[in-house]
């Protein structure tokens, strides 16, 4: 039964490990742009949108759907940057297990 308790034991360590990587992909950010960085939106790594910014020359009312494009297409460049980002956080945490090929975290 040793061997059960040492795999166990493993597995909550991997699962503790696992769950520090992903409370701090919610500290890194990254910036989606769009217009030429007219439009910017700040997002955690994990998704979370911290913040928008629009250059003042885009608010004109004959120009509101240009711009809801704008917002809409830098929200879309910083998900891709976010889902980056955590990849690449969440690779570094796994890549050092010992798992079973094909096997995939998080579950």
């Amino acid at each position: 039964m040793k061997d059960l308790n040492d795999i166990l034991a493993m597995a909550q360590n991997v699962q503790n490990e696992l769950q520090k990587a992903q409370d701090s992909l919610d500290t890194i950010e990254v910036e989606g742009v769009a217009g030429g960085g007219l439009v910017k939106v700040r997002a955690s790594a994990k998704g979370r949108i911290i913040g928008v910014a629009i250059d003042d020359s885009l608010i004109v009312p004959s120009e509101k759907q240009m711009l809801e494009d704008l917002v809409a297409a830098a929200f879309n460049d910083a998900r891709t940057k976010a889902d980056a980002v955590s990849s690449t956080e969440m690779s570094k945490m796994t890549s050092g297990l010992p798992l079973p090929p094909g096997f995939k975290l998080p579950f």
